[in-house]
């Protein structure tokens, strides 16, 4: 993999600008634990794995994925997430920032995990990168279902603000990182040739059994939803579902 530590920046300092934003994306993440949905999802998304990868993005994909069921698409996304993760281990332990529920003395959506993540460094986010690398995996399996996918792999680095593990710096480098990630997966004979028999299972998959439908709500009121259903806000920025059709909020 790259080194992580020539292509992006050092986290943030805690006296500039961009920690009070990180400051201030504590704080939107702290508001957003105050919907029951929301929060649920992102207690969920701190499972870190592959189990937890298949159940919360079989359904953006449009295929249950599992390893009876579709075993070369859970192969390549099983190694290919696994190989994209390791780019992040040097910088974890050079930089070892301090998580932000270490900083604020507060407590997590998950305290079981606060005494693991405080002797793991939070630059860059480790969770965004698995969620980040798995929706570039299954977008290309599934180009079709890409505007969903990716959807649901941004959301999964936003869960790990909600939740209070990660400073929004520590998401966007993860983002970052599993973008470069990937592209130098596709350096590995061995994966593009993975990559090829988990496509062509896909297309047999879904002319025999058809594709899991995407249901987001869309009531005659006009409200407006994400992806996954859950009501949208003014502040809500990506996109987002309103009167059946899909709109970008930038």
């Amino acid at each position: 993999m790259p080194d992580m530590l020539r292509f992006l920046p050092a986290p943030p300092d805690t006296i500039g600008a961009l920690f009070t934003h990180d400051i201030m994306q504590y704080m939107w993440g702290k508001t957003m634990r105050l919907d029951p949905e929301r929060s649920a999802i992102a207690i969920r998304d701190a499972e870190y794995g592959l189990e937890c990868i298949i159940r919360e993005f079989s359904e953006p994909f449009g295929m249950q994925i599992s390893f009876e069921e579709t075993p070369e698409i859970y192969r390549v996304l099983r190694d290919g997430t696994a190989t994209c993760d390791s780019i992040c281990t040097f910088p974890k332990k050079y930089y070892m920032r301090k998580r932000p529920f270490m900083r604020f003395n507060e407590h997590t959506l998950t305290p079981d995990d606060e005494e693991s993540l405080s002797k793991n460094g939070s630059y860059p986010s480790g969770h965004t990168i698995l969620g980040w690398s798995s929706a570039l995996l299954l977008s290309e399996i599934n180009p079709d279902r890409a505007d969903t996918i990716m959807a649901r792999g941004y959301m999964y680095g936003e869960s790990r603000v909600i939740v209070g593990a990660h400073w929004q710096s520590d998401v966007d480098a993860g983002r970052l990182a599993a973008s470069v990630a990937y592209a130098k997966l596709h350096t590995s004979e061995a994966f593009m040739e993975q990559m090829k028999k988990a496509r062509a299972e896909f297309a047999a998959k879904k002319g025999a059994v058809g594709m899991l439908p995407v249901e987001p709500a869309t009531p005659a009121n006009g409200q407006a939803y994400r992806v996954n259903g859950i009501p949208a806000t003014d502040e809500t920025r990506g996109i987002i579902i309103q009167g059946n059709q899909k709109h970008l909020r930038k």
